[in-house]
C-alpha cells in the first residue's frame, strides 16, 4: 500500500516538474519575442517587460525545482538540486532588483 502511494506521488510530482518546466520555458519564449519585437519598433519599457517576463519564466522553473525535492534520494542529488535552486534564486532576486532600478528611471 505505501509504496503504491508513493508511486502515485512520485508520478503526480513527475508530471508537476514537467508542467511548470513547460510553463516556465513557454513564458521565456513568449515574453523574448514580444521583446523583440518591442525592441525593434523602439518601445520605451521594452527592457522592463523582457526582465518581468525573464523572472516570471524562472519563478515557474524554480517551482519545479523544488518540486524536485520531493522525489530525489541521495544526498548528491539533493546537492545538485539545492545548487540550482540558490542559482535560480539569485537570477530571480538579480532580476527584480534590475526591474526597480530601471523603473526608477523612468519615473524620474
Amino acid at each position: 500500500m505505501i509504496e503504491t502511494l508513493r508511486g502515485v506521488l512520485e508520478i503526480i510530482t513527475e508530471f508537476g516538474i514537467l508542467f511548470f518546466e513547460y510553463i516556465g520555458v513557454g513564458v521565456i519564449i513568449v515574453t523574448s519575442a514580444v521583446a523583440l519585437y518591442k525592441y525593434v519598433t523602439r518601445k520605451p519599457d521594452t527592457r522592463i517587460y523582457l526582465a518581468k517576463g525573464l523572472a516570471m519564466g524562472l519563478e515557474f522553473k524554480l517551482g519545479s525545482e523544488i518540486l524536485r525535492t520531493v522525489i530525489v534520494r541521495q544526498w548528491s542529488e539533493i546537492a545538485i538540486v539545492a545548487g540550482i535552486i540558490v542559482l535560480r534564486a539569485a537570477l530571480t532576486f538579480l532580476i527584480h532588483w534590475e526591474i526597480k532600478e530601471e523603473e526608477k528611471g523612468h519615473s524620474s
